[in-house]
């Protein structure tokens, strides 16, 4: 029997598929050797984490903060697979959803210190399921400050997903409150 992974693992030895498998805008061809995670799978894994955060979440309003900028793409798609559960289901569950850049750099060098750019009030998270979403978490330190700076706001529940984790030695999930 199979053992379950919560992710797709792509190893640094993967070889990709051949771009001719694929239809591939032209203004890319020059810049593209290889596929390494095709699209349709892409979106699959997006559909199968929209499930698995309305079965964990799903209970209780949901608030789905993008972190922005680089995870605007992703997270469309999972709230396009969220809502489509979510109406298909029972029981409607109530979402928010807002958008926050968290700063980190200036000028290439990390201050030290993470700033949190627009988004409403974020008392308003009290009591709510809080979903994050980011596109990748490199070393997790910025992630780790914004998960300490929500929790002086009491959320009920704070999850984070992302798109792609580089290689990193403490998973996502160890940081999540």
């Amino acid at each position: 029997m199979a053992t379950s992974s919560p992710c797709v693992v792509i190893g640094d030895d993967e070889k990709g598929y051949d771009l001719d498998l694929f239809c591939i805008p032209r203004h890319y061809v020059d810049d593209l050797e290889k596929v390494y995670i095709p699209h349709g799978l892409i979106m699959d894994r997006t559909e199968r984490l929209a499930r698995d955060i309305m079965k964990s979440m799903g209970e209780h309003h949901i608030v789905a903060l993008c972190v922005l900028k680089g995870g605007y793409k992703f997270f469309a798609d999972l709230l396009d697979y969220i809502k489509a559960l979510n109406r298909n289901s029972d029981k409607s569950i109530p979402m928010t959803v807002d958008f926050i850049r968290l700063k980190s750099y200036c000028n290439d060098a990390s201050t030290g210190e993470i700033k949190v750019i627009g988004g409403d009030d974020l008392s308003t998270l009290t009591g709510k399921n809080v979903l994050i979403v980011e596109d990748i978490i490199d070393t997790g330190k910025t992630m780790k400050t914004l998960l300490s700076l929500l929790k002086q706001y009491n959320p009920k529940m704070v999850k984070v997903v992302r798109d792609n984790q580089e290689h990193v030695c403490k998973p996502v999930e160890d940081m999540m409150l």
